[in-house]
């Protein structure tokens, strides 16, 4: 009898992973072959999230009509994206301008590292350059990133309609009033949304403002890549820091200590930010193992691109919020979390069937 049960459980168990495996490969094909409407309807979704807290200000603290406050946040939000896109293609038209003088720039601090470090000679007993980066390659990498820019703005109009559609079908509830379990979980996700694009903004606030002071060329782009970045926990974040380097290293205006000051201040509201005062706030929201965001990366990267990897984190902290508040699902967000104690709950369980 005691055998029966241990072998019923144990195939019970090998077929829920059989199961998993197989629903995991089914959503992956089913998440790639429909990228053309669930990327800008996930967009949309967190969009209308973030926009959501204004309206229900406007609702309930100004008592507007509902239907006017989603206008007004609409107009607000389309006068926000048309001075960044004003801002981002001013500055990639000054980029271009002075694309020879950067170039140059960057030649001398190559040749400057040859002759210091000495590069290695190839097969025809000519000098490599330190720092190999050829002109296809910089132009395919700006192509390929140009690409999903345009790609992404191509969408824009879908996902605005998703956004409105969205925002009308939402209703805003009083503070009194009961909510069930999928209302919880949408005020949970909401607000953890509404913190997570807060606390980008800042950093990326900050970060734009200290290189701004340093004299540092596009600092506010810089600034706007950190806000997009820091979506990527700690991976996201060292690049962030790392991405002005290039344009720091060829700027003979700058004194060597602005240019050790504009590494360091970064990654110091970098690690205050996203170490200390994020956890704080947020409690165990975002509370994923650094395995799960990696591999979070990888999957939504590769299915769906660079809007994929910039919503990886958040669709996978989304997924263990709502598995938390669902006591069947709530394993799958322990092991999310890297907590593995389920685990040894069952081996108990498992022990005392074993001694009954």
């Amino acid at each position: 009898m005691i055998k029966s049960l241990d072998q019923d459980h144990s195939d019970r168990r090998v077929r829920t992973v059989c199961l998993l495996i197989l629903t995991m490969i089914a959503s992956g094909m089913a998440l790639t072959e429909f990228r053309g409407v669930l990327v800008p309807f996930v967009l949309a979704v967190f969009f209308s999230y973030c926009l959501a807290p204004i309206i229900d200000f406007q609702v309930k603290k100004l008592r507007f009509p509902q239907g006017l406050a989603i206008v007004g946040t609409g107009f607000l939000g389309l006068a926000t994206l048309a001075v960044l896109g004003v801002f981002l293609s001013s500055s990639v038209s000054q980029m271009l301008a002075h694309q020879t003088e950067y170039q140059q720039r960057f030649a001398a601090i190559n040749d400057w590292l040859t002759t210091r470090f000495g590069g290695s000679s190839g097969p025809d007993g000519e000098s490599r350059q330190f720092i190999n980066l050829t002109e296809e390659t910089v132009r395919s990498s700006m192509s390929t990133v140009l690409g999903e820019i345009l790609n992404l703005i191509s969408s824009g109009v879908i996902v605005g309609i998703f956004v409105l559609f969205l925002l009308l079908g939402r209703s805003t509830r009083s503070e009194g009033q009961s909510r069930g379990l999928l209302e919880e979980i949408e005020r949970k996700v909401m607000r953890f949304i509404s913190e997570t694009v807060f606390f980008a903004a800042l950093t990326g606030a900050l970060v734009g403002a200290t290189l701004t002071l340093l004299r540092v060329e596009f600092a506010w782009v810089f600034g706007f890549l950190t806000f997009l970045l820091n979506f990527i926990p700690s991976l996201g974040s060292f690049i962030a820091v790392l991405l002005p380097l290039p344009m720091i290293l060829i700027d003979s205006h700058m004194s060597v200590g602005a240019k050790v000051l504009a590494l360091v201040i970064p990654a110091t509201v970098q690690f205050v930010i996203g170490n200390i005062i994020v956890p704080k706030v947020q409690g165990k929201s975002l509370d994923l193992h650094p395995v799960t965001v990696m591999l979070a990366l990888i999957f939504f990267g590769q299915i769906w691109g660079m809007v994929g990897a910039f919503l990886a984190t958040p669709i996978t902290a989304v997924i263990k919020i709502v598995f938390e508040r669902i006591p069947a699902t709530k394993p799958v967000a322990d092991l999310l979390a890297g907590n593995l104690a389920f685990l040894s709950q069952t081996e108990s369980l498992i022990l005392v069937t074993k001694e009954a």
